[in-house]
């Protein structure tokens, strides 16, 4: 469903348009891009953002699932209040920003999820694992990793988990910048993103 800010009905908003704040993640678009498309959310999905940041995928997908439910969680009060203050940019209304760390608040999160992205947390495997409990049967987690330690924690964690149709996708993202008089092409921070199901 468009906004003002974003009257357009596919995803991508451009990332000047998020409110930020110094030091705070913003997934760029094309990853946010990626993201969603492993996400595979439904009409009717509850969509749990484990760090969600900026908020970038709750309104994104707050705007492409008016009738979804995105409970974003985030550890930090002024990131959480910088999500509230996104999510009104937008007007996105079907979002809760949940303040708490994961996994520690995760029993306490309304409605079991359909789908869980997780774009933070230092303890990978133990969100992963807490995850995998509220995760409703055919649900899907996905997961980004921006190093080969989280790469690795996140595959062994889908492994013991028995997680079916993993896959792995890398980004390879590059910019055309201007520099002066000239342009040149700029690359985007590569991130491998984890997308894995429970069949039962």
């Amino acid at each position: 469903m468009p906004s003002k800010l974003w009257p357009y009905l596919t995803p991508g908003i451009s990332d000047e348009l998020f409110e930020r704040l110094p030091g705070i993640p913003l997934s760029k678009r094309e990853i946010r891009l990626l993201l969603i498309a492993q996400l595979r959310i439904q009409p009717n999905s509850v969509l749990w953002d484990i760090g969600a940041g900026t908020g970038t995928i709750p309104v994104e997908v707050g705007l492409l699932c008016p009738h979804g439910r995105i409970i974003a969680v985030e550890r930090d009060e002024e990131v959480a209040n910088l999500i509230r203050r996104n999510c009104d940019r937008f007007e996105v209304k079907n979002v809760e920003v949940v303040e708490g760390s994961a996994p520690e608040c995760l029993s306490h999160l309304p409605h079991p999820p359909h789908r869980v992205c997780i774009e933070g947390g230092r303890p990978i495997k133990t969100i992963l694992q807490e995850v995998w409990q509220y995760l409703l049967p055919q649900g899907r987690v996905v997961a980004t990793a921006s190093n080969l330690e989280t790469l690795y924690a996140v595959s062994q964690s889908f492994a013991q988990l028995q997680a079916r149709n993993v896959e792995v996708v890398q980004s390879a993202v590059n910019r055309l910048e201007s520099r002066g008089f000239s342009q040149s092409f700029a690359a985007v921070d590569p991130i491998f993103i984890l997308s894995g199901e429970k069949l039962d």
